[in-house]
């Protein structure tokens, strides 16, 4: 299985959502199927049929988490010395060259990536046109929108 870039903060997200649903949901969702059994005929009980479709999408999405962490690549972008180059992980301050608006992304993996925080996904467009450029490149990204032109106004890895 490849390995999959996630910063700290996305693994240690991922570890509290594993955590959670070990802890809790599982045991929630035994406890349901326990007492929807103690109910009687199960042909029929909407409870046990519903607690045992919770318990699938549970243990799915465990074992989903546990796959993504096996196979993870944690990286700290403050680790990183890729001489003001854009890489995984690192913080991108982007003007628009049409509008002049200023965004800041970080680009980030999959399970984490958030556009409302700021938080990009490395297989995105934006991504993949930012990835390598310095300070002063221009990325061209073709939006949904027609093709843009961002400049990179600054790189930081923190």
């Amino acid at each position: 299985m490849a390995t999959l870039p996630i910063t700290r903060r996305g693994a240690d997200k991922l570890k509290a959502e594993l955590h959670q649903l070990k802890a809790f949901e599982r045991p929630a969702v035994i406890n349901a199927i326990a007492e929807a059994r103690a109910q009687g005929d199960l042909s029929e009980n909407a409870e046990y049929e519903a607690a045992k479709d919770k318990q699938g999408f549970v243990e799915g999405r465990i074992q989903e988490i546990e796959g993504k962490l096996s196979a993870a690549q944690i990286i700290d972008p403050t680790e990183l010395h890729a001489e003001g180059r854009v890489v995984f992980g690192a913080t991108v301050v982007l003007e628009d060259e049409d509008s002049g608006d200023k965004v800041t992304y970080q680009i980030v993996g999959e399970d984490e990536a958030d556009i409302k925080l700021g938080l990009v996904n490395i297989n995105s467009p934006i991504a993949r046109a930012l990835i390598g450029k310095e300070e002063g490149d221009v990325a061209e990204v073709q939006a949904p929108g027609g093709l843009r032109r961002w400049e990179v106004i600054g790189v930081s890895y923190s």
